[in-house]
């Protein structure tokens, strides 16, 4: 969440009623500290109430954004209002003009985290829906956009998770401070956090690509992914490719990693190449 940028489209998962819920908050947070307009549509099961007390309102800072206006919990019932049906046309011309209305106030523009069990609250085709979100990227073109779409697994079937998860061009892990995996010929790419927590997950992960890499081939390790890799998973790092000598090992990184990296002995690794990219 945390590398978001304006122009996003994302997809998010969670599983439970409590989960999610430091995400919307630090997705709100941040848009406030950039003087964007936030825009929150929570369950309908939600009352408004409970939605500002998931963003740890009341507090000052909160307070103030929502008696400005620059922060608004509403639904989209209430974005399509008068209207009663929902159409993808009807509610992105709805996001468009309260995009405008953002600028006009004076925002750098708005960003919005759906959630989507407004499907069943408005009685729409899940069919419809899936069209939306794969046909809406005019919104983000060249607009000062941004939108969380948050999916509940329990409530939509693994064929629509799965569908929705390819049709967004950015895809959230499920809560901060998590480290996601994935593992290609060649390569593993890690994103999140590799810290305390999940330092064991992290070792794991370096492991299993480690194995499955031939003798002589090159494995890409990518961080590029991550948010945060703490002093100690660097260490990790750099010591199992001590060991391991078996490949090249190309390192993936931003500046801030690369630079922990050379600091914790990574140029007195021979097999080692840094390469610096940005987010």
């Amino acid at each position: 969440m945390q590398q978001l940028r304006s122009g996003d489209h994302a997809f998010i998962s969670y599983d439970g009623d409590e989960a999610g819920r430091d995400v919307v908050s630090a997705f709100a947070w941040a848009g406030l500290a950039g003087h964007e307009k936030v825009m929150v549509f929570a369950a309908p099961g939600l009352s408004e109430d409970e939605v500002w007390r998931r963003l740890d309102a009341p507090g000052a800072l909160l307070g103030a954004a929502r008696e400005r206006g620059q922060l608004v919990v509403s639904s989209m019932r209430a974005l399509i209002h008068p209207h009663s049906v929902f159409t993808p046309q009807r509610q992105w011309r709805r996001i468009a003009e309260e995009t405008e209305r953002a600028l006009t106030e004076g925002y750098r523009g708005l960003r919005t985290y759906i959630d989507m069990h407004w499907v069943g609250d408005l009685d729409a085709e899940v069919e419809v829906m899936k069209w939306r979100e794969a046909h809406a990227h005019h919104l983000f073109t060249d607009r000062p956009y941004t939108e969380i779409c948050a999916y509940d697994s329990r409530w939509f079937t693994p064929e629509v998770m799965t569908a929705m998860h390819e049709a967004h061009p950015c895809r959230l892990l499920p809560r901060l401070g998590a480290l996601h995996v994935e593992h290609t010929p060649g390569t593993v790419r890690v994103a999140g956090e590799a810290d305390l927590a999940t330092r064991q997950e992290f070792i794991g992960a370096l492991h299993e690509a480690l194995r499955r890499v031939g003798d002589g081939d090159e494995l890409t390790v990518d961080l590029s992914g991550l948010i945060f890799l703490s002093a100690a998973c660097a260490v990790d790092l750099l010591r199992l490719l001590v060991v391991d000598r078996r490949c090249d090992i190309r390192v993936r990184c931003g500046p801030v990693p690369a630079r922990l990296l050379r600091q914790a002995g990574a140029d007195e690794v021979p097999q080692l190449r840094l390469s610096e990219v940005e987010r």
